[in-house]
């Protein structure tokens, strides 16, 4: 039976590349070469692990029944590599919730020591981005909640941290940031974004109260639903603008001293509950334009909350951390 894991409303299927060889997948022997090939492989996959049975899909549904695959690890000790594939057979270069998922997965398998840290990479085919993408992962407990802390390392800022193109200089509390022609073209509150890279590519719109937000209900729907792909997914599945290689769509909102509020449309996925690394762009670009204080930032989302840790040294952020949760569902 195909595990899945729950971490705030995002669900992965977790599968070891020997599971995908067993339903008549053939996967490289190694990571890398896995991510490079994914073409000949990941759509395969997705319609073999997450596609609802004949007569189970619940009215309303994804077309899905979960947010993608995690496929690892290829090897037996620590560090451990990973390829994550979206529903539309793209590969992603980090998810927060994803590798909490993975980090679980690998504590049941007795491959996780209980208090040291581990190395998790995650291999893929994007040409804009290092691969592998690492990210190390501890054991801790937040809130009488067992989980793990997801060290992110340092974020970057602007247009030029994410490959974007045809966009404006505009202004908010003093702070740098951009307007987004075909975002505020569905929109007139979405006219200041600030893009992050934190291992992935986020563009995270600064709305003035939480009405601004859109409903996970509205973004599926037309003229939004498409309006938003164009924007978020790389050709051939939407325009690739501003980038190129797709973007990561946020929207968030100031709710209170280290809380906010925001919503999410993930490149390669659409509207989504929840998502670990947009909760901590969100963190970032908040921060970025002094809506926040580094240190732990909550940032709600329909799935849940996502407490953020914002690390600053020198006027700048050195460090971005993000605990989380899983459980297995079935």
């Amino acid at each position: 039976m195909t595990p899945f894991y729950d971490a705030r409303g995002n669900i992965y299927a977790v599968l070891t590349p020997d599971a995908l060889r067993r339903n008549g997948i053939e996967l490289p022997a190694n990571a890398r070469d896995a991510a490079q090939t994914r073409e000949e492989w990941a759509l395969l996959a997705i319609e073999a692990f997450c596609s609802w049975a004949p007569g189970t899909q619940p009215v309303h549904a994804k077309q899905h029944r979960c947010d993608g695959l995690l496929v690892g690890p290829f090897q037996t000790s620590p560090p451990f590599d990973l390829v994550i594939v979206n529903t539309d057979g793209t590969l992603a270069e980090r998810s927060g919730n994803g590798l909490t998922i993975f980090s679980q997965a690998l504590s049941e398998q007795g491959l996780l020591g209980n208090q040291q840290a581990c190395l998790l990479k995650v291999h893929h085919d994007k040409t804009d981005a290092v691969s592998p993408v690492e990210t190390s992962v501890k054991p801790a407990e937040v809130d009488g909640v067992h989980g793990f802390w997801l060290d992110l390392g340092k974020p970057a800022f602007g247009p030029q941290a994410v490959g974007a193109r045809d966009v404006q200089t505009v202004m908010l509390n003093a702070c740098e940031v951009s307007h987004v022609p075909p975002l505020s073209a569905l929109s007139s509150a979405w006219e200041r974004s600030q893009f992050v890279r934190i291992g992935n590519p986020h563009c995270v719109t600064l709305v003035a109260d939480v009405d601004a937000l859109p409903s996970n209900q509205q973004m599926r729907e037309a003229p939004l639903a498409e309006g938003l792909s164009r924007i978020a997914f790389a050709m051939p599945s939407g325009g690739g603008q501003p980038c190129a290689a797709g973007v990561n769509l946020q929207w968030a909102a100031l709710e209170s001293a280290g809380q906010l509020r925001a919503r999410v449309f993930e490149r390669g996925e659409g509207p989504t509950a929840s998502s670990g690394t947009s909760a901590s762009a969100v963190a970032c670009a908040a921060w970025r334009v002094g809506w926040v204080q580094a240190g732990l930032v909550k940032v709600k989302m329909p799935g849940g909350t996502a407490p953020v840790l914002l690390e600053e040294q020198g006027g700048e952020l050195s460090r971005v951390r993000l605990f989380g949760a899983a459980r297995l569902i079935g």
